[in-house]
C-alpha cells in the first residue's frame, strides 16, 4: 500500500517524530487523536516501563500509535572501570545541579530482546526503528502480529537495505533534523544528506512508501515533501515546542529563539552525533575533549540533564532541535497538526 492512511489506519499522513527521552503520552495521543500517527520513543525503557507506557497510551487514545526502538549497532560499550574516569570529567555539571557523581550501574540500557518482548505484548499499530535494519525474525514477528514496521535511513543505501529487509515504509531523514543522526552503514559524519536531496533519491530507489523527515515544520515543507515523491511526513521540533510536550520551558524557549545556523551537530551529550543548540554544557564538553563512547556518555550526562530539567536550567540540558526551529510557531499540538495538514495534497 502506497497510501500511509490505509497502511497505518490514519486519516492524515502526518507522523510525530519519536523523541528518545522526550516523548509524552499526552503529545503522542494528541497527534493520534488529530488523525495522524502519534509516536513514542522507547530508548532506555525496560520491559516493565514499556508495558506501563503501552497501557497509558491505550488509556489516552483508541487511535493507532507507533513506538520506536534503537537497534544495537555493535559498538555500544558496557559499564567498565572507565566509567569513573568519564564521570569525574563531568563533575562540574553534577555540582552545578547539586547531585553526587553517579556510581557505575549494572547496565546502561536494557536488552533489545527485553524491549521486543514487551512491545509484542502492547501490540502498537506501528514499530519504527533507528540505527539499523531490523532482523528477519523481528520483521516476521511484527507481520505475524499485524504490526507495521518502519525503518529509518539517512542515505539511499540505507533505504535500500531497509526495503530489502521487508519493512513497510522508510523514513528518509535529512541532516536538518533534530536529535540523533541515525546512520548505520557509514559514519554519521559521512551521511549528512539534506532532506530535499535525500527524499527524491530514496523514492526512486525503493518500492515502499517514503516518509520525509527533517526541516519540515509547516505547510510549505509538507507540500514540498509530497512534490518530491514522499507519501508522508514526520515532524519533531514543531511538536516538541508545544504545551503537550514534556520539553521544559527552557527547552521550548530555546526552540523559539535559536536560528537555523545556530544549531550544531555534536557528540558531547551522548557520544553519538546529534543536532541541537550549542549551550553551555555542549561548549564545555566539546572544549574538554573528553567524551565517553555511547551509551556511557549518554548515561553519564543523563544524570545531570535530568536534574537540570527539573530545575529548568536550559544551559545544562540537551536542547535537541532541527534547523526548522524558527518555523515552530504554534503552542498546541492541534495547531501544529492543522498547519501541517494544510500542506497535504488533496486526493485526486
Amino acid at each position: 500500500m502506497s497510501d500511509l492512511r490505509a497502511l497505518f489506519g490514519i486519516e492524515q499522513p502526518i507522523i510525530l517524530g519519536p523523541f528518545g527521552g522526550l516523548s509524552s503520552t499526552a503529545l503522542t495521543a494528541a497527534v493520534s487523536a488529530a488523525g495522524g500517527l502519534g509516536s513514542f520513543g522507547l530508548y532506555g525503557y525496560d520491559g516493565d516501563r514499556i508495558r506501563a507506557t503501552g497501557a497509558a497510551l491505550r488509556a489516552a487514545t483508541d487511535r493507532p500509535f507507533a513506538v520506536n526502538l534503537w537497534l544495537p549497532t555493535g559498538d555500544e560499550v558496557e559499564p567498565n572501570p572507565q566509567h569513573a574516569v568519564f564521570a569525574q570529567a563531568l563533575q562540574p555539571f553534577y555540582e552545578a545541579v547539586g547531585i553526587d557523581l553517579p556510581a557505575r550501574p549494572e547496565r546502561y540500557v536494557p536488552s533489545l530482546e527485553e524491549q521486543l518482548d514487551a512491545i509484542w505484548e502492547i501490540r502498537p499499530a506501528v514499530l519504527s526503528t533507528v540505527f539499523g535494519v531490523p532482523s528477519a525474525e523481528v520483521v516476521e514477528e511484527a507481520q505475524r502480529r499485524g504490526i507495521r514496521i518502519v525503518g529509518t535511513a539517512t542515505t539511499v543505501a540505507e533505504a535500500v537495505a531497509l526495503a530489502d529487509a521487508g519493512v513497510d515504509a522508510v523514513v528518509a531523514t535529512g541532516a536538518e533534523a533534530a536529535g540523533h543522526r541515525v546512520s548505520f552503514l557509514r559514519p554519521a559524519e559521512d551521511s549528512l544528506v539534506g532532506t530535499f536531496a535525500l527524499v527524491p533519491q530514496v523514492v526512486d530507489a525503493v518500492d515502499v512508501p517514503v516518509i520525509a523527515a527533517g526541516g519540515i515544520a509547516e505547510r510549505r515543507g509538507v507540500a514540498a515533501a509530497f512534490a518530491l515523491g514522499a507519501t508522508g511526513v514526520q515532524v519533531g521540533t514543531a511538536f516538541l515546542a508545544t504545551a503537550e510536550s514534556v520539553a521544559t520551558p527552557a527547552h521550548r524557549a530555546a526552540i523559539r529563539a535559536t536560528a537555523a545556523e545556530e544549531t550544531v551537530l555534536t557528540r558531547a551529550m551522548s557520544g553519538r552525533l546529534a543536532r541541537g543548540a550549542r549551550n553551555r554544557a555542549v561548549r564545555a564538553i566539546e572544549a574538554s575533549g573528553t567524551i565517553a563512547p555511547f551509551p556511557m556518555q549518554n548515561w553519564l550526562t543523563g544524570r545531570f540533564r535530568a536534574a537540570a530539567g527539573e530545575q529548568n536550567l536550559g544551559e545544562l540540558q540537551s536542547l535537541w532541535m532541527g534547523q526548522a526551529a524558527p518555523l515552530a510557531r504554534h503552542d498546541s499540538a492541534a495547531e501544529v497538526f492543522a498547519e501541517l495538514a494544510a500542506g497535504v495534497p488533496r486526493p485526486s
